[in-house]
């Protein structure tokens, strides 16, 4: 079997339950939000802010643990002791950042929305404590191919949250009608965000429970000098992963801050950026599942003869895949916007530049394994953090002039510049063959077809749906076409 087509079935089997996991969330969770709030619109905005900066925090509560464990544990004798290893490392800081966080509730909830919201960063401080002792856990299950328990995992985590939603949204307020008075114990009709984010907490919980006995059955060892390895290699990763996640996130708490409106006119606004950034991220589902399953994979090939030039194919394939991707989502715009309620849909402009954003991230990720292989993560600190600085000065020049369409073009100017300085370095310090022609070529001639659907756009619907499926159609034909001795290569089993 070729590589290629094996890294794209672990992609499948790795990251469906990744993909899995965000769809449910998308078909289910998001379009019952954005119309739980379609009459407050600010109660989403705070929403939206919370999640990014629990996404922050996880980034900083990991550093890097999960790459240093790939790194180090990858041959099967060296693994338990860097599991050993890394969870307890983990453990020891999530149960200090816990006091930490209790202890000051109130002067991070004032920093974020209002100190009056301190039970939100309550909540957010056990769900990420929660999914950070399960980080290395689903680590070890990605590089032992256990992809049955990590799907299940990841589904069960998901349809818990779902089901806890309309426990307390749905069936709460029906009990109540019905004069059940026990359930008014539990349940305040005024306070509908706190109990999406109780959900989140108790699905964390039920994740860390099934994942216990992974604690339960390690010879807990403290490997010192391994560890000292560990973290000299994962340091520049935690810059990496807090400059990156600021680069996708910190929006959020710009356009809060720098909108010209009131504090309540902003929120709203952040509200309708948030949701379409829910229709836009599902181009990021597919790039992180590519991550998910391929940095295990670049790890077990880097000693091949042929390494680069498999890593070579590997970009050139996601480059097409993700453009097709992008291609698909911005064609089908009219039926996926239907994720999303009415009154959020102004925001749907920003829709294209951010599916093009994640596709250079996507390709980032690919271009960036260099740093990784090579022992020279302080590379990947330095482009992260350029690119977060991109990101901050423009949305402070953009925000004020165009609102969130500044923030949409920041992140794909950051994105974008980051994808090109890491191809640059790369090629000095670790040169890969990538087909950077035919990379190109498919991303513009995706967006040359976009373009074209706009102008031949007709009045109503079917025949914009048929017009664009014909344009999706040649797009495919053209690629499958020039492409086709590759694709016969893959099909074929060759090494390729």
């Amino acid at each position: 079997m070729s590589l290629i087509k094996s890294l794209a079935k672990e992609t499948a089997v790795y990251g469906v339950s990744n993909i899995l996991n965000r769809l449910l969330n998308y078909i289910i969770v998001t379009p019952y939000l954005t119309r739980v709030f379609d009459n407050d619109q600010g109660e989403y905005g705070i929403h939206g802010l919370m999640y990014a900066f629990s996404a922050l925090l996880l980034v900083m509560l990991t550093y890097g643990m999960e790459t240093a464990f790939f790194r180090f544990g990858h041959r099967t004798e060296d693994r338990p002791n860097a599991f050993s290893t890394a969870c307890i490392s983990l453990l020891a800081s999530t149960l200090g950042f816990v006091v930490l966080l209790l202890l000051f509730s109130s002067d991070i909830a004032a920093m974020l929305t209002s100190a009056d919201d301190g039970i939100y960063v309550i909540y957010f401080t056990f769900i990420i404590a929660f999914d950070v002792l399960v980080a290395i856990p689903f680590a070890r299950l990605r590089l032992e191919n256990r992809p049955i328990l990590f799907a299940f995992l990841k589904v069960i985590n998901i349809l818990v949250n779902a089901g806890m939603l309309l426990f307390f949204l749905e069936l709460c307020p029906v009990l109540i009608s019905h004069d059940y008075g026990a359930i008014e114990a539990i349940y305040d009709p005024s306070r509908k965000l706190d109990y999406v984010f109780i959900a989140n907490l108790i699905a964390s919980a039920v994740t860390l429970m099934l994942l216990l006995p992974t604690y339960f059955r390690i010879k807990l060892r403290f490997d010192w000098v391994l560890w000292k390895r560990m973290f000299r290699y994962a340091f520049p990763l935690i810059i990496v992963g807090i400059t990156g996640m600021f680069s996708q996130l910190a929006d959020r708490y710009l356009l809060k801050e720098w909108l010209p409106g009131s504090l309540d006119e902003n929120l709203i606004q952040l509200g309708i950026y948030n949701a379409c950034i829910k229709i836009a991220v599902l181009m990021n589902l597919f790039t992180q599942a590519f991550k998910f399953a391929a940095e295990p994979f670049f790890f077990r090939h880097a000693d091949r003869e042929d390494s680069r030039l498999i890593y070579a194919r590997v970009g050139q394939a996601f480059a097409l895949v993700g453009s097709l991707a992008m291609l698909g989502i911005l064609l089908y715009l009219d039926l996926v916007q239907y994720l999303i309620a009415p009154s959020f849909r102004g925001g749907l402009n920003i829709v294209p530049l951010l599916l093009l954003a994640y596709l250079f991230l996507g390709i980032y990720y690919s271009f960036s394994i260099w740093y990784k292989l090579t022992d020279q993560t302080k590379f990947g600190a330095y482009i992260s953090t350029a690119g977060a600085i991109l990101v901050l000065v423009l949305n402070y020049l953009l925000i004020p002039r165009i609102g969130y369409m500044g923030s949409a073009w920041a992140s794909l100017a950051c994105f974008a510049f980051m994808t090109v300085v890491s191809y640059l370095v790369g090629q000095r310090y670790y040169p890969v063959p990538y087909p950077i022609g035919k990379m190109i070529f498919y991303i513009l001639s995706a967006l040359g077809v976009y373009g074209l659907s706009l102008w031949l756009r007709p009045d109503v619907l079917w025949q914009i749906l048929l017009v664009n499926t014909g344009l999706m159609v040649g797009y495919l034909g053209i690629v499958v076409w020039m492409e086709r001795k590759a694709f016969k290569a893959i099909l074929g089993g060759k090494q390729v």
